[in-house]
């Protein structure tokens, strides 16, 4: 029975989780600081990222009982599109990380999008010309820490998304490299050819020699340096958080999707061996990548999912704790005619207004808090659904059924109302744990532990399937009201 170390680096918390056959057998998780230099600026720490990282994978092998020698194989998830800079000689980075989330390259993306250069990036990477994505993170700390574009032109300094970070620290800087799916975030890796793309990185002025190795995602990468975790564990996969938690829902054939219901919702349908162009306000992205052969998904994101529950927590004072919202929602039959639209940080897919503000409508003297609450969760479950109608239209074959992570995936009433309005069974998963069990499985597969992703489908489980039960003319005069309430939204 071979254990499988699975480390999870994301944007609020370090977590390390020892799965055996698909169950989690000790999870660990740490904390670190969030940085707001200025509005729209969003950092970490590096060191910071790296040390909890090592901190938690030390404490889940010793609350598990296990030594580095009962640990075939070791994945890493992180999150994507997060950038750091490092020394190669020292190791040490010359700024912050900048975070996925961070703005301050607005005004550079629309200077390259008067340049022209939005259709060349959708057509090479799949993605929007954004400041969410690596590429222009990179260009700003080139351009503005003192001598790093003389020292990147002299192949002194390493570039890298997290999962390189983390590699080249655990393998004591004999390693840079990563996967397939975290380089179709820089908006630098071309997804159709798979290579990083020289008119790109000319366009942006980035040097070549900073950019790390790719690889398919179930990979034997190396070892970790012995010192880390008391003897030496082979590296064997690396995924961007999302397409680990397609690939751990076992989504492994065109026309499966999942949605994770976290802080916002990030949905994604995998295309197979096609990357499929959106017409519907998506991205085109990597998924994950056993052996040599490309694999594609549509992906869209939902920027305030399980946010507008900590908004009614913190911000309304409705509730004590974000679980005391399913209990509230449930005291009424329905949101009362009350629709709200929580664009607090603007309208993400597939709509794109970013100055989009939050809004609740249909308030009548009979509303009650319990109403708002409810109309809240229903805002996830509507975000979501115009998600997968955006995915339908898009993708040339139907998609049957919605497998679910996340947190939020805990509110059963939030994943009927969700069955509901999509008209396709909404499949909640055993383990939901799903982006460690994805790095988890990927690193299972390259160690001989599986012997392809047959084994991982088989040892996928349900633990509840959510089954629509309204009509589809009453799912779409609901979306219809949902519908209009955005267009009141984005005229302002």
């Amino acid at each position: 029975m071979a254990y499988l170390l699975a480390m999870d680096q994301g944007t609020s918390s370090s977590r390390s989780i020892v799965f055996r056959d698909g169950e989690v057998v000790a999870s660990v998780q740490q904390e670190f600081r969030q940085i707001f230099p200025q509005p729209g600026w969003v950092e970490h720490d590096a060191q910071e990222l790296w040390d909890s990282q090592l901190a938690t994978s030390r404490a889940v092998l010793a609350k598990a009982g296990l030594h580095a020698a009962d640990i075939a194989a070791l994945g890493i998830t992180n999150q994507r599109e997060t950038t750091v800079v490092w020394d190669r000689a020292t190791g040490r980075p010359i700024f912050n990380a900048i975070v996925w989330q961070d703005r301050r390259t607005e005004a550079l993306c629309q200077q390259l999008r008067n340049d022209g250069l939005a259709d060349t990036i959708r057509r090479k990477t799949g993605l929007v010309l954004d400041p969410y994505f690596s590429a222009t993170k990179l260009k700003w700390i080139l351009d503005n820490v003192d001598g790093a574009r003389r020292r990147a032109d002299n192949g002194e300094l390493a570039f890298g998304t997290v999962d390189s970070w983390l590699v080249w620290n655990l393998t004591g800087g004999k390693l840079h490299v990563t996967d397939a799916s975290n380089a179709a975030r820089t908006m630098l890796w071309n997804i159709h050819e798979g290579c990083w793309d020289q008119e790109l990185l000319d366009c942006l002025g980035i040097p070549a020699a900073l950019l790390p190795q790719v690889h398919p995602s179930s990979h034997m990468f190396g070892h970790t340096d012995a010192a880390w975790l008391g003897g030496a564990v082979p590296i064997g996969g690396i995924a961007g958080d999302q397409q680990a938690a397609l690939f751990g829902q076992a989504c492994f054939k065109a026309g499966m999707a999942k949605n994770t219901y976290g802080t916002g919702c990030f949905m994604l349908l995998n295309t197979g061996s096609a990357s499929a162009e959106s017409h519907n306000g998506l991205i085109s992205t990597a998924a994950c990548q056993v052996g040599q052969a490309r694999q594609y998904a549509l992906e869209g994101s939902v920027f305030i999912g399980g946010a507008v529950v900590q908004w009614l927590r913190d911000g309304l004072q409705a509730i004590e704790q974000a679980a005391d919202i399913e209990a509230l929602a449930a005291s009424v039959p329905d949101a009362g005619g009350v629709v709200f639209v929580p664009s607090f940080t603007g309208l993400g897919a597939p709509y794109w207004v970013p100055s989009a503000k939050g809004a609740i409508f249909g308030l009548s003297r009979g509303t009650t808090v319990a109403h708002i609450a409810r109309a809240a969760l229903e805002s996830i479950a509507f975000q979501s659904a115009a998600l997968l109608q955006a995915m339908q239209r898009d993708a040339a074959a139907p998609i049957t059924e919605l497998r679910v992570d996340g947190g939020a995936c805990a509110n059963s009433l939030l994943l009927q109302f969700q069955a509901d309005l999509l008209g396709i069974p909404v499949v909640r998963p055993k383990v939901t744990e799903t982006t460690a069990l994805g790095a988890a499985s990927l690193a299972g597969l390259a160690a001989g532990i599986y012997s392809g992703t047959s084994d991982l489908s088989a040892q996928w489980r349900v633990d509840r399937v959510f089954e629509p039960v309204i009509s589809r003319d009453e799912a779409q005069r609901r979306m219809q009201a949902w519908e209009q309430a955005i267009a009141r939204i984005g005229t302002g």
